[in-house]
Parts: structure tokens; C-alpha cells; sequence
């Protein structure tokens, strides 16, 4: 599908996407009036056929509205009729790939739907996710998606949301505590497979690298591992779970201290390839060789995962998929004030194990 969009910068790390053709200059309706010498509410009612108008009025006043470019204010007439046909969303980074995917899945979905979007980046910040909700509230948006920051711990905030009379979704990362849509990921289940793949491949001394444990997707993704490990009997120690670690250089301190240790772990299964990546640049300049000696399995088959060598193995988590499901649901759903049952409330993308290179001892 190709189309234009409009991207406004609202400042804070705020991008407001508007579909359609780009005029740089718009014409109003009191331009047309201007040019014609009758009222502006004249001029709406004939462009809106009314009919206590001319037909003939109306044919002109279109034709002159045709030869200005003239483009219906469609923001100030939705928000007349109760409605901004906007939607806002709020991920921790745009430049990553899993969530510019999710985002291009919601932006496709608005589009289908004949509404804006609006989109800001927490920063793994919850300040900035506060702000960020609180930019959206002022640019009356209809719906709020959000998959929140690593510092999220409370949720006033998104109950708060409600009370704007604005609907709330969370996709990918969610407050449980909190009554609304939710889109996510088969976490556990997947990163039972993950784990499992790992020890079918003979690895022994696995280490994992979690995210914020009081995140459930990151909390289900460590149970997941546990499962496995205890399944087949592997005895881990309590140093090889490392949790709250989200960037590449966490990753690289923590590959660092247990690589160098007597008895060091024989691969790593981190919650993103950004780590896994971290991990496999410690292994090269230690001269450990991947996978034969050292296994890595990241999660989010992001774009590097599957060039740099050894290829990356990782999890389509198939997020633009996810993003769009979770825009739809407001369409199909709330915004038609369909009744659903808790069970509806929460649905499950169901992700892809790639096993690729770096994880894959026997072919």
C-alpha cells in the first residue's frame, strides 16, 4: 500500500502522521468566501449541499473550492461532532525495529480507517510517558495505544486516561492491573521453545538475560526459561538470570563478568537481539567462537539479526502484525461499542522461532 503522510513535530519526541496529499499552504473557508463575496457559514452550508441552497450556488461555490484546492478542515469538524478521528500511540523507541513494525501496522490501520496518527517515544522513561499521555489528552485523541516504559511501575496514569472519556490499548508491554485491550505475545510459550532449542542443540549452561521482571512480558519470558531448564534437569546458577537489562552495554558488562568466570555459560538467550548482539561482541574479542562454543538466541528479529555473522538466531515476534491488531480493535470494537468478555479483551500474536547461525551446532 503506498500513501503520503504529513509528519508534524509536536515537540517531546511527538510526530503527528496525517494521511493524504501534502499542501503547504492550506485554503480556508474564509479564503472561498473572500474570493466569492458571500459568508463564510454560506459558503459551508453549500459545500455540505444543503438544501435551503441554490444548486446552482452550491456548483459554483464547489468549483471555486475545486480551482483553490481547498481541503475540508476534517480536525475542527470531527471535533465539533464529538471526535478527533485521531489516535495517539506511545512506544519506548521508534528507532527500533520491533516497534517502528508495530507502528507501522497501527499508521496502516488508521489509514484503512480514515484517521491521523499521533506518535511518541517514552524513552524508557515513565516521565516521559506521563508527558507523552499528557500531549495526547490536549490533542484530543479518540484512543491511546502504549506499551510501556522499563520504568512503569504504578498506573494512575492509564487509569487516568479513561477519565478524558479517551479508550486505552496496551500491546507488547502491559500494566496487568489495569481494565483494558491488551495485545501481546506468546512470551512464555515462546521462549519455551527458545530454551528448548538451545538444549537440543547440547547446550548445557545456559545463561538468560531478562528485562524489568514487574513488566509481565518480561516476567513470562523468564518463566518460559525456567520451565525448560527445569524440565530437563539442567542445574543453572542463580548468577547466570540477569534481569532489568535493556541496552547493549548492560548486555556487554554482563557477558563480560560471566564469560571470564571458571565455569562460564555456554550460551545466552537474551530478550533482544540488541543484547544478544552485545553478548556475541564480547565472545569475538575473547576469541570465543560462536556457535560452537558460546550459543546466543535473541528476541525481535531485528534488521541486523539475520546479516551479521554468525547470523543471528531470534523470534519474529511479528509486531506489525501486533500493532495493527491492536489498532483494529478500536475499530472493530470500541468504536462500535461492541460488548466483549474478559477473555476478548486479551488477545495472543502467536510469534516464530529462527534458528539461525549463531545457535545452530548441529545441522
Amino acid at each position: 500500500m503506498h500513501h503520503k503522510c504529513l509528519f508534524n513535530f509536536l515537540g517531546s519526541g511527538t510526530i503527528h502522521v496525517e494521511c493524504g496529499e501534502m499542501n503547504p499552504k492550506r485554503v480556508t473557508i474564509y479564503d472561498l468566501a473572500r474570493e466569492l463575496g458571500i459568508s463564510a457559514s454560506y459558503i459551508s452550508r453549500a459545500l455540505n449541499d444543503h438544501p435551503t441552497i441554490n444548486p446552482k450556488v452550491i456548483e459554483s461555490v464547489k468549483k471555486k473550492a475545486q480551482e483553490l484546492n481547498y481541503k475540508h478542515n476534517s480536525h475542527a469538524a470531527n471535533l465539533r461532532q464529538g471526535s478527533s478521528k485521531t489516535i495517539g500511540v506511545i512506544v519506548p523507541h521508534i528507532n527500533q525495529y520491533f516497534f517502528s513494525e508495530a507502528i507501522s501496522g497501527i499508521e496502516e490501520a488508521c489509514f484503512e480507517n480514515n484517521h491521523s496518527l499521533i506518535i511518541c517515544q517514552s524513552h524508557e522513561s515513565f516521565q516521559h510517558e506521563c508527558k507523552a499521555i499528557d500531549t495526547l489528552v490536549h490533542q484530543n485523541v479518540d484512543c491511546i495505544l502504549i506499551s510501556v516504559s522499563a520504568e512503569t511501575h504504578s498506573f494512575a496514569h492509564l487509569q487516568n486516561i479513561r477519565k478524558h472519556n479517551i479508550e486505552l490499548i496496551q500491546f507488547d508491554r502491559c500494566m496487568e492491573e489495569v481494565d483494558s485491550f491488551k495485545v501481546l505475545n506468546d512470551n512464555q510459550e515462546i521462549t519455551y521453545e527458545v530454551s528448548k532449542s538451545l538444549i537440543e542443540q547440547g547446550y548445557r549452561k545456559i545463561a538468560f538475560i531478562g528485562g524489568p521482571s514487574h513488566l509481565s512480558t518480561f516476567g513470562l519470558r523468564k518463566e518460559g526459561f525456567i520451565q525448560a531448564i527445569k524440565e530437563h534437569g539442567l542445574n543453572i546458577p542463580a548468577n547466570f538470570i540477569v534481569e532489568n537489562a535493556l541496552s547493549r552495554e548492560e548486555a556487554i558488562e554482563v557477558a563480560r563478568e560471566l564469560l571470564v568466570l571458571n565455569e562460564p555459560p555456554d550460551a545466552f538467550l537474551s530478550i533482544s537481539d540488541h543484547l544478544s548482539l552485545g553478548v556475541l561482541l564480547v565472545a569475538e574479542s575473547m576469541g570465543i567462537q560462536v556457535p560452537a562454543q558460546l550459543g546466543i538466541f535473541g528476541f525481535a528479529n531485528e534488521v541486523f539479526a539475520p546479516i551479521i555473522k554468525p547470523a543471528l538466531s531470534s523470534v519474529d515476534q511479528r509486531s506489525k502484525e501486533l500493532g495493527k491488531r491492536a489498532a483494529q480493535i478500536y475499530f472493530e470494537f470500541i468504536l462500535k461499542g461492541k460488548t466483549t468478555t474478559p477473555e476478548e479483551k486479551r488477545e495472543i500474536i502467536v510469534s516464530k522461532l529462527l534458528v539461525r547461525g549463531s545457535s545452530k551446532r548441529f545441522f
